[in-house]
């Protein structure tokens, strides 16, 4: 039999043959005892074969029972002996369940090796290893891919090597899954873009690019190597490219896009070169050359890369180049430094020289001028020293000194109060050094010298006043010597020029003299100013001194005397020649297109206008971009409508501006734009603002006045002009015209206002003889204006019909006014309100009484004590009844006015009226119709009624009775126009008695008796009422 590994349960047979006479029986020993089979157990699981084999029909196998496992033994016997086998193992085959290690998750980067580690689970015989991803077998076929001791290598690992893998163990058992462990490839950052080296122009905007793919997504950012990102004008956009705005020459250098992941880095570097046009920092300066002298012309430039220089006479076709030999250059040569040297300067050399800087980022060009001086040229003599004021005795001698110096030397005249000296006077000589000397002085020699040093080149004076009189006890002040003089300043050095000015400095002489130097005096010279020394600037207190108010593109030359209490000192040395600037934007060294698109580019935006005066606002604006190319702004305003007034900002830092002069109440518009030179940029978005406005600050002129004849009325026309339109202050709304005209009594004013564009009223109802002055004044919403000068003018008398309809037409006019018609209505008002009162009070007592129906008895005739008979006509008794209508005769009269002092009196002192009364109460007795006349003349003042509250004397005289009866009226309404027509009824006869034949009555007593029966109720009433005042009656003499 053969070694044999059997898995649990599984049928197995180890074999086993043996030959043999007679045939021999087979007999099987495991481990050395005997087996079982099924000839001894038919229930055993253990055959033996007829050939002698052992089968078993499954493997038996446990934990603790391993009854079939072990070495068996063939043994073969029969009666001749046995034979035995060899040696046959039978083991059982297992694989467990558990596996000693598991693969684990593993992360690796794309192109890194991975190592996948697995231990089987127990079993025997040992279990292979094999490997799966995705549930597919792993062909380790790849050369990437190595098994090895159960561990799983993949030496270059792909994107696509991840997945799921799962070690499987295998023996004769079968095969045992691990867990599955994830294999993870990560992507390390791959540029997809890289950034690209790139050159720009200055101000320019660049973009790098930068596009990376990995795994996770890698994060990306920016650097600049050895510095920093550009602040404010670099963004990292959507795509992560860099984007530079307005790269500048300091933004050159590499920039690196740095992208990372979890599993890895890289990075990609492009580089910026920044191109810069080319641009003039040393201008070169106009000069003006003396012939045979060397001049060098400066021209320093900048660019990047640096730009290439050459130099070219303006109209020449050679160009100038650095280091050009000799040969080809001859007289001019160029450094490389960019300046221009010519030697040994001709006439013919005078013009433009121009410097051009090129390079492949633009070129630009700046010129200067090169003069030089011919003999015509040469300046004007100049004086050192001239004479000095003096005041000499007569006798003595004056030297008059005059030291010049030009070339060529001038001549000396003098002149003595503009009169040249002509040397017919002995006493008067000129010296060999131009000094005057005057010997024997007189006074008549008093007077102003003049040296007058002059040449082909010019002239120039100096003058000195002498003055020759008595010292008169006086110390004569002595001439200064000449080493009290300060010595002269050193030659004065230009240090700036402009349009109309140049800045010079000089260094002090170190002799100052006598005294200390206590200023100085600067003199120029300009062919196209004169041919003379002018001094353009004195008390000048430090060593250098701006020289202003000279005119542009002008040659000048500058000397500088010293001052101290002595005199001028002599003049400097002459400075060199300098011509002021008169020059285009090119000729500065700017490149013209540069500055067109940086001013366009600027934004200016004006702020809300500050009022400060009434005449004066304060404009304030802001930059939202600055620019080299700004000299300054021009403030541009106007009225609306009117034209530009324009003022100037000269200094690019300001912000704000004042506007003085505007007028008051005017509307206004106002931009602002900057300027370099003569290019401008764009205007700021206009505003508007207005003026407070103030009244007229003058009167209306031309006020003229001009009578004028209107259907005979007195009539003037007053015209006039608009106060000047800078003074008005604003918008005029009307005109104020006030006539003002006075005599001996009375003042009348005629007063007019009309629209404010009517220049022209007429002035109606002015009365002749009076002296009216007219005036009109201006009206702006802040009020009333000066008043116009007083204009008389006097209105001619004129005929009576002419005043009657002047009066008329007054009359008419006032009858129109408002105020005239409101106060009759109002009048009119009143009195009806008061009539119906006076209605209402009558009707309502003409109610109360109109149940009564009286008859009343009554004597006409009473007798006075003074023999007087007072007829008292019908009404009298009853006058007090005049507020009874029913009472025909008790009617008031409108033809009679009667108040208190029209009363009759008959005695001679002066009582109280007498008063009637009617049931105790006091009632109101209307005029009678008839005036009560008196027959007796002597008795005009006739004794009167007995005073109020007196009683009558019951004694009473009667000439004849008659009986009334009366009734209620049947109408209700009574009026004062109806009492004439009831007093016409029955008049009694009337007789007068003598007063004085009654005694023992008082004057002015009455007795009345009241007859009938029916009424003797009433007639006590009556007797014991008072007479009421006011009683009209009729006296008649006896």
């Amino acid at each position: 039999p053969s070694d044999l590994i059997v898995s649990k349960g599984e049928p197995a047979t180890l074999n086993c043959k043996a030959e043999g006479r007679p045939t021999p029986m087979v007999e099987w020993y495991k481990d050395g005892e005997r087996v079982e089979t099924d000839r001894e157990d038919p229930r055993s699981h253990r055959m033996l074969l007829p050939s002698g084999s052992l089968f078993f029909l499954r493997i038996v196998h446990g934990r603790r029972s391993k009854p079939d496992e072990g070495v068996y033994v063939c043994v073969a016997r029969n009666y001749l002996g046995e034979a035995v086998s060899r040696n046959a193992s039978l083991e059982v085959a297992i694989l467990r369940d558990d596996f000693r290690q598991t693969p684990s998750d593993v992360v690796v980067a794309a192109g890194e090796p991975a190592v996948m580690e697995c231990i089987p689970p127990r079993g025997h015989p040992e279990p292979t290893i094999s490997w799966k991803r995705n549930n597919v077998k792993v062909n380790d076929k790849d050369e990437r891919i190595t098994i090895r001791g159960g561990k799983l290598m993949i030496s270059n690992t792909r994107k696509s090597d991840a997945g799921m893998y799962v070690c499987v163990g295998t023996n004769m058992v079968g095969e045992k899954d691990s867990d599955p462990a994830e294999l993870v490839v990560f992507e390390r950052p791959m540029f997809v873009r890289r950034p690209v080296n790139q050159v720009v122009l200055a101000d320019d905007t660049v973009d790098f690019q930068c596009e990376v793919q990995g795994d996770p997504t890698p994060t990306i950012r920016w650097r600049k190597e050895e510095g920093e990102l550009p602040r404010g004008r670099f963004e990292i956009r959507a795509e992560n490219s860099l984007r530079l705005t307005q790269v500048k020459a300091e933004d050159e250098g590499s920039y690196t896009c740095l992208s990372e992941n979890s599993v890895g880095k890289a990075e990609a570097s492009g580089t910026l070169q920044v191109h810069v046009p080319p641009q003039i920092v040393v201008r070169p300066r106009d000069q003006i050359s003396a012939q045979g002298r060397t001049v060098t012309f400066l021209c320093g430039t900048k660019g990047n890369p640096p730009p290439a220089v050459f130099w070219q006479k303006e109209g020449s076709q050679v160009l100038l180049f650095p280091s050009q030999p000799p040969s080809q250059s001859g007289r001019f040569s160029v450094s490389l430094s960019g300046e221009l040297t010519i030697t040994d300067v001709h006439s013919e050399d005078s013009g433009y020289y121009i410097c051009q800087a090129i390079s492949v980022a633009g070129s630009i060009l700046t010129k200067a001028l090169l003069e030089v001086e011919t003999p015509s040229d040469r300046i004007p003599p100049i004086i050192r020293q001239g004479p000095a004021n003096q005041m000499l005795v007569p006798g003595t001698t004056a030297q008059l000194q005059c030291h010049v110096m030009g070339n060529p030397l001038p001549s000396i005249q003098w002149e003595r109060d503009g009169q040249r000296i002509l040397g017919n006077d002995e006493r008067i000589s000129l010296m060999e050094n131009g000094t005057l000397q005057i010997t024997a002085l007189q006074e008549t020699d008093s007077g102003a010298y003049t040296c007058v040093a002059s040449s082909l080149s010019g002239e120039t004076s100096w003058s000195g006043v002498l003055t020759v009189k008595e010292s008169g006890g006086l110390s004569v002040p002595p001439v200064s010597e000449p080493y009290q003089l300060p010595g002269p300043p050193q030659k004065p050095v230009v240090t700036d020029v402009t349009r109309n000015s140049v800045t010079l400095t000089w260094q002090p002489n170190a002799h100052e003299g006598g005294a200390a130097v206590t200023s100085y005096i600067i003199e120029a010279f300009s062919q196209s100013a004169g041919s003379t020394w002018q001094t353009v600037a004195d008390f000048v207190k430090l060593e250098k001194h701006t020289v202003t108010g000279l005119s542009p593109n002008t040659i000048y030359l500058f000397i500088v005397r010293a001052l101290n209490a002595y005199g001028l000192s002599d003049p400097s040395p002459i400075s060199e020649p300098v011509r002021t600037q008169d020059v285009s934007p090119t000729g500065q060294g700017v490149d013209h297109r540069q500055v067109q698109r940086e001013l366009g580019e600027m934004a200016v935006q004006l702020h809300e206008p500050v009022l400060l005066t009434a005449s004066s606002m304060k404009i304030s604006w802001n930059v939202d971009r600055q620019s080299q190319y700004i000299q300054g702004y021009r403030l541009l305003y106007r009225p609306v409508g009117g034209s530009w007034s324009q003022q100037e900002v000269k200094a690019a830092t300001e912000r704000n501006a004042v506007i003085a002069n505007l007028l008051k109440g005017t509307e206004y518009e106002i931009k602002i734009r900057p300027y370099f030179n003569e290019f401008q940029g764009m205007d700021s978005r206009p505003l508007t603002f207005r003026m407070p406005e103030e009244v007229p600050g003058a009167p209306p002129r031309a006020v003229t006045v001009a009578t004028v004849k209107l259907s005979n009325s007195s009539s003037i026309s007053v015209s006039w002009q608009p106060p000047p339109t800078e003074m008005q202050n604003g918008v005029i709304q009307e005109y104020k015209v006030w006539c003002l005209g006075n005599d001996s009594q009375t003042r009348y004013h005629i007063n007019q206002t009309v629209d404010g564009n009517v220049l022209t009223t007429l002035l109606k109802g002015l009365l002749p003889g009076v002296l009216y002055q007219v005036e009109v004044a201006a009206v702006t919403s802040a009020g009333v204006g000066t008043h116009s000068q007083p204009v008389s003018v006097l209105i001619s008398g004129g005929s009576e019909s002419d005043e009657n309809v002047s009066l008329a037409e007054q009359i008419s006019d006032v009858v129109k006014q408002p105020a005239f018609i409101a106060g009759i209505g109002g009048a009119c008002w009143v009195i009806l309100m008061g009539f119906s009162v006076w209605i209402y009070c009558r009707r309502k007592k003409r109610k109360e009484l109109s149940h009564y129906t009286a008859s009343f008895a009554y004597t006409p005739a009473v007798v006075d004590i003074f023999g007087h008979v007072w007829i008292s006509r019908p009404g009298m008794l009853g006058a007090n009844m005049g507020n009874y209508p029913w009472l025909a005769d008790s009617w008031p009269t409108t033809n009679l006015v009667h108040n208190g002092k029209d009363s009759v009196n008959c005695c001679t002192s002066k009582h109280d009226p007498p008063e009637r009364y009617y049931n105790g109460k006091t009632q109101w007795c209307p005029p009678l119709p008839d005036r009560t006349y008196l027959m007796d003349g002597g008795m005009e003042d006739g004794p009167a009624p007995p005073p109020r509250g007196e009683a009558s004397s019951p004694t009473t005289s009667y000439s004849h009775q008659s009986t009334a009866t009366l009734t209620p009226s049947p109408r209700d309404d009574g009026h004062c126009h109806d009492i004439p027509r009831l007093h016409q009824l029955e008049q009694p006869q009337i007789a007068e008695v003598d007063c004085a034949q009654v005694g023992g009555f008082e004057c002015g007593q009455t007795s009345l008796e009241r007859v009938g029966s029916s009424h003797s109720s009433m007639e006590r009433r009556e007797q014991s009422t008072p007479n009421r005042k006011n009683s009209s009656h009729r006296r008649i003499d006896g």
